[in-house]
């Protein structure tokens, strides 16, 4: 199945959503550069090649990244894949950009499953670039996105291939930046990929839960919305249900049939302050007890990511389980957004001091390297690292 390209005039329109005085005529440079420098290939779909940098840059824009991100994401595959160089890239739109572009083809070349030499080297230079630009992981991230998005143009073997390396590499790491919907998104596709049959029997028994559960939903988030009425405060309240793969893992991790899962729609309260949170986690307690130690404070103890809310699980009407995420609008924005809703460039391009303080983890990550004994150990502690919080069940045979 063919996927729809987005257009230069839509993506055009969808930065200036965000950021009103972007200088659309660059974005328009470079979608010209790329769609000369791609001219005559096409996508294993059949599709002009054009479209997957336009679908990154569009993807780029859901995380509302600055222009020169922008306009890299348009021309990400050009020295890779075609006559194009760095030095022209750096002649017609300048250091910044030109360095962005080959950070990413440099990420592209790294085969994370080699641990040679080379390749650990390689992998250093990854983290080092990523410390110092996020940007370049960004648009690697959407790259990855949108090729998962589109898999199934490929053979079997390839599919499986990179949809391994995306679950093992790619989706944590997505995680640890703090963009819950790319997480869960790459995840679904991994899966889905990897264990088909299982995805798709999970995807019809949720489907047909989802529909039994909607009625009961609605009354809950009625009810939270009339005592939030009733208290003066202010809060959005919708369900939303929760992605497949992590369903997937609770059965597996916890070793529990899908009817024992009760929580497949959380419901969602975003509020204007932080004082409201506890507020309104106190009037939902008010209402419905509390299952013990499902409650956690991520507002007072934000996770590595920076990622805060309140969630707590009540036993609702009938007495049926629904967990609760409350947060502020700030917050909701960095769990959509992840490190991009941190992330700031002075006029120079530099980054702002106060920012880098995101990249803890990885500068540790780089200076624990100097413990380890040999480049295996190196790669091991990476994904390690990556998966801090997460629980992965595929093996290297899917």
């Amino acid at each position: 199945m063919l996927t729809t390209a987005i257009g230069i005039e839509q993506l055009i329109e969808k930065v200036r959503r965000y950021n009103p005085d972007a200088q659309v005529e660059l974005i328009r440079r470079a979608y010209d550069f790329s769609a000369q420098a791609h001219e005559g290939q096409l996508r294993r779909s059949g599709e002009p090649y054009l479209a997957h940098p336009l679908a990154v840059a569009e993807i780029l824009t859901a995380l509302r990244l600055d222009v020169p991100a922008i306009v890299a994401g348009l021309m990400h595959d050009t020295i890779e894949d075609t006559i194009r160089t760095r030095a022209q890239i750096e002649e017609e739109f300048g250091k910044d950009i030109a360095r962005l572009v080959e950070g990413v083809t440099k990420i592209g070349k790294i085969h994370f499953k080699s641990y040679e030499e080379t390749q650990a080297e390689n992998f250093r230079k990854m983290l080092i670039s990523m410390a110092d630009d996020i940007r370049v992981i960004l648009i690697k991230l959407a790259d990855r996105l949108h090729n998962m998005r589109t898999i199934e143009h490929l053979d079997l073997t390839q599919q499986k291939k990179i949809a391994q390396e995306t679950i093992e590499i790619y989706a944590p790491l997505a995680n640890r930046l703090g963009i819950g919907w790319m997480r869960s998104e790459l995840e679904d596709l991994c899966f889905k990929t990897l264990k088909p049959d299982a995805y798709a029997a999970l995807a019809d028994r949720v489907a047909k839960r989802l529909e039994e559960r909607e009625e009961y939903i609605r009354e809950v988030t009625g009810i939270v919305k009339a005592k939030l009425a009733e208290h003066g405060l202010a809060g959005e309240v919708a369900g939303r249900p929760k992605h497949l793969y992590s369903v997937y893992q609770k059965m597996e991790a916890q070793e529990i049939s899908f009817e024992e899962i009760y929580d497949l729609t959380a419901v969602r309260v975003i509020t204007d302050t932080q004082m409201n949170c506890y507020a309104i986690m106190g009037l939902i307690h008010s209402l419905w007890r509390p299952v013990p130690g499902r409650f956690k404070d991520y507002i007072g103890v934000p996770k590595s990511n920076h990622y805060q809310s309140l969630h707590t699980t009540v036993a609702g009407p009938k007495g049926e389980h629904v967990e609760f995420q409350i947060r502020t609008r700030d917050m909701h924005r960095v769990a959509e957004e992840g490190i991009a809703a941190h992330w700031t460039y002075k006029e120079r391009g530099e980054i702002d001091e106060r920012d880098k303080l995101v990249f803890t983890w990885l500068r540790q990550l780089l200076e624990s390297e100097q413990d380890l004994a040999d480049n295996r150990q190196f790669m091991e502690s990476v994904k390690l690292n990556l998966y801090s919080d997460v629980v992965y069940v595929f093996t290297p045979k899917g």
